[in-house]
């Protein structure tokens, strides 16, 4: 099996990626949605998924809302991140390298998770830095003879160019995503996602 990742600068965009891959025979099981939640993307399901958190931010429709394409769908905190709306395998990964970095002080959270998966650490770096700043993170996992199609789908027009994004982190100064840092605020999202239009390629 092969990690597929893509970073997307709406939900709106990260909502077509998941029906793509769903429509291209992936299955709900092999994608994983990692949201930031801070400006009220919530994660909604009549069937396994939270209740009571309102249709969200865009989220909802495509991968939370009634008989939505992931399972398990729900809330948690990552550090230097906050709130993430997160679902699909993914979401285990990041709660047990959350938990084996409190144990054994290694890198955890959402870089331990795709590194994990075997996503190039500099990337996951990237892709962290990204859901802090209100991105949408998914991933496919996928049998060699779907991967081009997968990389089609997560790496289009509508996703984050890995490469021009971290030249654009790294000419402010950042070096890698920092768990210590204070998470994105949600005007801070607005205002920077403000500054992706037309978006950064």
């Amino acid at each position: 099996m092969r990690t597929i990742t893509g970073l997307f600068d709406t939900h709106d965009q990260a909502d077509r990626a998941v029906r793509s891959l769903k429509d291209a025979g992936i299955a709900s099981d092999d994608i994983s949605i990692v949201a930031n939640g801070a400006d009220g993307v919530a994660a909604t399901d009549g069937d396994d998924v939270a209740e009571g958190a309102g249709a969200g931010a865009g989220i909802g429709a495509a991968v939370g809302g009634a008989g939505g394409l992931l399972t398990g769908l729900g809330m948690l905190a990552i550090p230097g991140i906050g709130p993430v709306v997160a679902g699909g395998w993914l979401l285990s990964t990041v709660v047990g390298a959350a938990a084996g970095a409190v144990v054994g002080g290694a890198t955890g959270g959402l870089i331990g998770a795709l590194t994990d998966a075997g996503v190039d650490e500099r990337d996951a770096h990237v892709y962290a830095e990204g859901v802090r700043r209100g991105g949408v993170l998914v991933t496919a996992r996928v049998d060699e003879d779907r991967a081009d199609v997968a990389q089609g789908i997560l790496q289009s027009d509508d996703g984050v160019n890995i490469e021009t994004r971290r030249r654009d982190y790294e000419a402010t100064g950042w070096e890698s995503f920092d768990e210590a840092a204070d998470p994105y605020a949600p005007d801070q999202i607005r205002d920077y996602r403000a500054g992706l239009v037309p978006p950064m390629r």
